[in-house]
């Protein structure tokens, strides 16, 4: 296989928290990549069926490229792909884990992301003057202007999609701080996550703070005071090609530290009960998700994809043999993460 043939191609910009996710994830895995930044280079390209950053192009089975996205399948392919370095551990009750620690980052740490990001006016100044910037600074700076007002109009009504609203919005920002208080506390002892290697989890909340620990400023300024090692942990994430990983670096699932039991249990404190609630509202096609997450009422629009992410979940669960299951439920006790997969 020559050079280009092994090398994974995908599009996204530095303003996408998955995308940020994925480059870093490439690097530790030292899989060569290329990187297209924005739409200017895509002629020739499939597009995804839907728009996602980032979109990664596969060759089929017939060697024709198709446009994939989302990031945890393609982390799973990859592993197939590329058997080194593996961001999977080996012992299926803590790849469980580590399937709830990314689907966390990815799908309730980006609401504060997101919240952040469109909520308070010195944020929306930011976003609107440099996102566009990464991928269509060489235009007129009136033009430039424009095409960040047009990227905050498109955004600031999105904020109803990942359930950021006047009666959400406090949870959400709590939520963060005790977020921040429980990894920092993590960082103290350990690397990443579940030991001295990183997993799929490590890149899934790593993207969602290279926007709230790194460039939106109202978060900025919070995690720097609150959390200074999970704002240098976030840094150094970026490029770990460094790194040189062991089987033995994994921690054991009978003997996880306190400090990640209790990153799980803000997991199953807030996300949680977000990804019942929001699976019996898909299920029943209710309008919207009506739930109490940490003692608060919460409301949002139902959101089909978390659906599939419990589903996802449930499925991994159900693999599990039983002493594998019965590992899992015992690191899980006691945590809220347990009603994820309660009969």
């Amino acid at each position: 296989m020559s050079a280009s043939e092994s090398m994974v191609t995908l599009s996204g910009v530095p303003g996408s928290p998955y995308t940020r996710k994925m480059l870093a994830l490439l690097r530790y895995r030292r899989i060569p990549y290329k990187l297209i930044l924005g739409s200017r280079d895509l002629k020739g390209l499939p597009q995804a069926k839907v728009s996602l950053l980032p979109t990664f192009y596969f060759p089929d089975t017939a060697g024709q490229l198709q446009a994939v996205t989302d990031s945890t399948p393609i982390i799973r392919r990859l592993e197939g792909m590329f058997p080194d370095r593996s961001v999977r551990p080996a012992t299926p009750a803590l790849a469980l884990i580590d399937a709830i620690l990314e689907d966390y980052g990815d799908e309730w740490l980006t609401k504060a992301m997101f919240h952040y990001r469109w909520h308070y006016a010195d944020d929306i100044a930011r976003a609107s003057a440099i996102l566009p910037a990464w991928t269509q600074g060489r235009m007129p700076d009136a033009a430039l202007k424009a095409a960040g007002t047009a990227i905050a109009g498109r955004q600031i009504p999105r904020l109803r999609y990942v359930g950021s609203n006047e009666t959400t919005w406090g949870v959400i920002e709590a939520s963060y701080m005790r977020y921040l208080d429980a990894m920092e506390a993590h960082l103290r002892e350990h690397a990443f996550l579940l030991g001295a290697r990183p997993g799929a989890g490590d890149f899934g909340v790593f993207g969602q703070l290279t926007q709230l620990a790194l460039f939106d400023p109202t978060p900025m300024a919070i995690t720097a005071v609150r959390a200074p090692r999970v704002l240098a942990w976030t840094g150094a994430v970026e490029d770990l090609t460094g790194v040189e990983p062991v089987d033995a670096d994994w921690f054991e699932p009978g003997a996880l530290p306190a400090t990640l039991t209790a990153l799980l249990s803000e997991v199953g404190r807030v996300y949680a009960p977000l990804l019942l609630a929001n699976a019996r509202a898909v299920q029943t096609g209710a309008e919207q998700v009506e739930t109490t997450i940490d003692g608060k009422v919460w409301v949002q629009q139902p959101f089909p994809y978390q659906a599939k992410c419990l589903m996802w979940l449930r499925q991994e669960y159900a693999a599990l043999d039983a002493t594998a299951r019965a590992q899992a439920d015992a690191a899980l006790a006691g945590t809220g993460c347990e009603a994820l997969f309660a009969s």
